[in-house]
């Protein structure tokens, strides 16, 4: 001890050092009640808090589980043959349609089940209708939510059910019939997800029925026990009604507040609460809120342990606080070690400060080097972006040419049957100058020159191309393009022997998209449909169109070939890809022909005919002015 201290001490009559001594340990242990009180109440305040969230959270959860699907009941009359049912439940067939209804509607919402009962009680139709555990022919004029809804009032009532013994959540609603209650819609709801997901052991919870009976709680012994002592009238109404299945109800093992939204400070006997290892202290606060629309009340229990175990150390801290400034007083006395350690502390100032500026010096010269190497990282990144957008025009210029070759490919593959024609023209023309049939021959004549058109037409895609300009669609007779097709292909045709169904006559269907490009697809499906048909003993293609689902319309090549190979169906519309031999198709068809459906929002589809063939099918809209 410092002599000057011991000195000091000494000269004290003892008597004020003893009363000097009383009042120090009076105000260190009025510190530490009042830092504890203040502390604690804080503390619970803050756990308050926390709890209110966690039943804000809770009741959002419930709200959701138990709303979600409360309005079905209500909707089950909308359906015409639940209605039927009540007025004729001897009707098997009703009663197999209601059935298979609910069982479908179940599926959907995913409740326990869904039931139609008739004035009586007795169930006459349910969703689970085929397990070995049905409630058809089930007699519920017991329960209140029936009761409740046979006299016109929507009730909702939790319950265990009598038949498998797995509690739920009813909601029942009266099926009207004019002024006349005919029947009762039931839906019954799980609440497993609630009590799995929002009720976990380790933060404590329930939830308790209109009756005071905790129906759902995080420890397993809670479950079916009243938070009040029954009135004997109560317990005559959970008797008379089953409401639990017949099983005891236990007593809650603490008593709590019956208000609407209470708070309160509540003590388990024993050690507490212990669930599965996980160890609780005996004190808890209990905060709870009544839900308005099930009547529930949710409670939750917030531990006490950790709050007086803060409150205990922030006495303590006070505590030493307060005697480190009693002690603090004491020194000032002394005031040669004042002085002195104030020269102590300027000389360790000093050396800090000195410290100081040399970490700044050496941070600088750090963070200008470190500057220097993100300007050289700056000047690198411009250069690679340079190169990258290079790359990239290069990139976007390969594209080009890579589409204008392929376009350039289709259009030589597409002026392959009209040359045919012309080839097939010019020489019946020459025969019919022979003969002296000039009216023909300028008839030939003049379909030449459409067909040159028509020719200049199909080139008009690279012109397109090089404007980037897009498609023109107007109104198209899809039986004037199909006729244009098969004069195209009139010569293949005889030549493959194969015998047209044409279903689609002229002026029966329009479409919106370019006549040209709609014939260059034609062309390519049914030169394929004939190709296909080489080597087969009957050579049939029909063509047809016909509304589709899609409100658009549906022109459809059948062949009577050999099908598609399921191997070649996913690579069908790809460039390039081709079944034909070496030298009979450049495989890029079908994958233009796609791409000009497509253009005129439209789809381009293929399948296998069940009964022998392929199908491509065209969907093109229909006209605006048509819908």
């Amino acid at each position: 001890m410092n002599p000057n201290l011991h000195q000091v001490t000494l000269n004290i009559h003892p008597a004020r050092q003893l009363l000097l001594l009383l009042v120090a340990a009076a105000l260190l242990v009025l510190t530490g009640m009042g830092t504890y009180r203040l502390s604690e109440q804080a503390g619970v305040a803050a756990l308050s808090t926390q709890a209110q969230h966690r039943l804000d959270l809770f009741a959002a959860a419930v709200d959701s589980i138990v709303n979600r699907y409360a309005h079905v009941p209500g909707t089950l009359h909308l359906n015409p043959k639940v209605a039927a049912l009540l007025r004729h439940p001897e009707d098997p067939g009703l009663q197999g349609e209601v059935n298979r209804y609910l069982e479908q509607l179940n599926l959907h919402i995913d409740s326990i089940a869904l039931m139609v009962l008739d004035a009586r009680g007795q169930v006459l139709a349910s969703s689970n209708w085929n397990r070995d555990d049905s409630f058809i022919g089930e007699d519920l004029s017991f329960r209140p939510y029936f009761q409740q809804a046979l006299q016109g009032r929507p009730t909702r009532y939790y319950a265990i059910g009598t038949t498998r013994g797995d509690p739920g959540y009813y909601v029942s609603h009266p099926i009207m019939d004019g002024e006349r209650v005919r029947g009762v819609a039931v839906i019954k709801i799980g609440l497993r997800p609630l009590e799995e997901a929002w009720l976990p052991p380790e933060t404590p919870a329930l939830i308790a029925d209109s009756n005071g009976v905790v129906i759902l709680a995080s420890l397993p012994e809670w479950r079916l026990t009243a938070l009040a002592p029954l009135s004997q009238a109560t317990q005559e109404e959970i008797r008379s009604s089953r409401q639990y299945n017949q099983h005891p109800i236990g007593l809650f093992p603490v008593s709590l507040a019956q208000g609407l939204d209470t708070t309160q400070i509540v003590s388990f006997p024993g050690h507490g609460i212990n669930n599965g290892g996980l160890r609780h202290s005996k004190e808890f606060v209990a905060q709870s809120r009544r839900l308005p629309d099930s009547g529930w009340r949710l409670t939750v229990f917030s531990d006490l342990q950790p709050v007086r175990g803060q409150a205990a150390g922030d006495a303590t801290l006070a505590v030493m606080a307060t005697a480190f400034m009693l002690l603090l007083l004491l020194f000032i006395n002394q005031r040669r070690r004042a002085l002195r350690q104030r020269l102590e502390t300027q000389e360790l100032l000093e050396r800090a400060n000195a410290e100081l500026e040399e970490k700044v010096a050496a941070r600088t010269t750090d963070l200008q080097a470190t500057n220097a190497r993100l300007q050289d990282e700056v000047q690198e990144r411009k250069k690679a972006e340079e190169t990258l957008r290079a790359a990239q025009d290069e990139l976007v210029q390969a594209a080009k040419l890579a589409v204008l070759g392929q376009l350039a490919t289709g259009i030589t593959h597409d002026l392959t049957q009209p040359l045919g024609a012309l080839r097939t023209l010019s020489d019946n023309a020459v025969e019919f100058m022979h003969r002296g049939e000039l009216p023909t021959v300028e008839k030939n004549l003049g379909i030449i020159g459409k067909l040159v058109d028509r020719m200049g037409s199909i080139i008009e895609p690279l012109k397109s191309f090089a404007r980037k300009a897009p498609p023109h669609p107007q109104v198209v007779d899809v039986g004037q393009a199909l006729g244009h097709a098969l004069f195209l292909l009139e010569r293949k045709l005889r030549q493959g022997g194969v015998r047209v169904h044409n279903r689609c006559q002229a002026g029966l269907w329009r479409v919106w998209c370019e006549p040209v490009r709609l014939e260059q697809v034609l062309v390519n499906l049914i030169g394929n449909a004939i190709d296909a048909m080489a080597g087969q003993s009957t050579r049939e293609l029909i063509l047809e169109a016909s509304p589709a689902a899609s409100g658009r319309l549906a022109i459809r090549v059948q062949d009577t070939g050999p099908g598609l190979n399921p191997s070649h169906a996913e690579r069908l519309f790809e460039p390039f890809f081709t079944t034909k031999p070496a030298g009979q198709g450049l495989g890029l068809g079908l994958a233009i022909s796609r791409d000009i459906i497509h253009d005129f929002g439209g789809d381009l589809a293929a399948r296998s005919r069940p009964e022998g063939g392929a199908e491509f099918c065209i969907e093109l809209p229909l006209p605006p002015e048509e819908p």
